[in-house]
């Protein structure tokens, strides 16, 4: 099969792309290496493949030939409000819009990340795919409005579009922003840690690993919309002990304020991805923090 993966350079694309290669597909790789991070972090991920680089949101796009696109392509973060929300407008709705465009008419099927962050407080815990989104940031407000845009474009174009909501990937390669990185980070090279929070909120994490088996499970025989979820919930102040217990360090923690349109808890009710689909996540809570650990630790001793 031809696939092309948007956002081929990030954490989850990188390692998507891979396995598909992995699996002998052929794989156009796209990503415009914003400067969200580091874009020499994004080099780093894509140096076993190339990469094309487009601006989705801007450049022309042609899927003439592929048979899916696994867009994974967008402006991450909750912290979305004021100045940038434009940009988040911009990255990934307008991106998104283009993306089902091209594929509708070239017809080719498209693979949608978007997020729990779609659910903001839900109404129930676990959270399934028909409990009402109510999102509590422009982030997550901007990946519902592209999960509507894809069943617009299905509606009224053929597109066959499958969504899938990522809850709290983890794993090598994770955002420096994101908390596990940070935390590890700050263990490895002996500093503090800024907690956004008293740390009691709580998180359903998704290895990266299960992350890709999903997705990929969802291109060749999904409809519809998914949870993607690793099955254990835990609190922030839960992954720091075990993290302190794989570094045998303790780790000096300062609290801050909560950031606005941060979560208190997401959970997956992953009923429908197991039932349908016959995924379920393999890797624990603890095997992918070691991952995890052993990634940062690497990087930091490296320097």
């Amino acid at each position: 099969m031809r696939y092309a993966v948007t956002g081929a350079a990030g954490f989850i694309g990188s390692h998507l792309t891979e396995a598909l290669l992995d699996a002998g597909h052929d794989v156009v790789a796209i990503d415009c290496f914003t400067d969200y991070y580091d874009p020499a972090l994004k080099e780093e991920n894509a140096a076993a493949f190339p990469v094309l680089r487009l601006d989705l949101a801007a450049d022309p796009l042609d899927f003439e030939g592929i048979d899916g696109v696994f867009h994974l392509a967008g402006q991450p973060g909750v912290r979305s409000f004021g100045d940038v929300f434009p940009l988040y407008v911009r990255q990934n709705v307008l991106a998104s819009q283009r993306v089902f465009e091209a594929a509708a008419r070239d017809g080719a099927r498209v693979v949608l990340a978007s997020s729990s962050s779609v659910y903001g407080e839900a109404e129930r815990y676990p959270t399934p795919e028909d409990a009402r989104p109510a999102p509590i940031s422009p982030y997550g407000i901007t990946k519902l409005a592209s999960e509507h845009l894809a069943r617009a474009y299905a509606a009224g174009f053929g597109l066959e579009a499958v969504v899938l909501r990522y809850f709290n990937a983890f794993g090598p390669r994770q955002r420096p922003d994101m908390a596990f990185t940070r935390i590890a980070a700050a263990l490895a090279e002996g500093r503090p840690f800024d907690l956004y929070g008293d740390g009691s909120q709580t998180r359903g994490f998704t290895f990266v690993g299960d992350v890709v088996s999903a997705t990929v499970a969802a291109m060749e025989r999904g409809s519809g919309t998914y949870n993607v979820g690793g099955g254990t919930e835990a609190s922030l102040l839960e992954a720091i002990a075990v993290l302190e217990g794989l570094a045998g360090l303790r780790l000096e923690v300062r609290e801050q304020p909560p950031v606005p349109g941060d979560q208190r808890r997401t959970s997956a009710d992953t009923t429908r991805i197991r039932g349908e689909l016959g995924w379920a996540p393999q890797v624990s809570l603890a095997d992918g923090l070691k991952a995890q650990w052993e990634w940062v630790s690497g990087r930091v001793a490296a320097r």
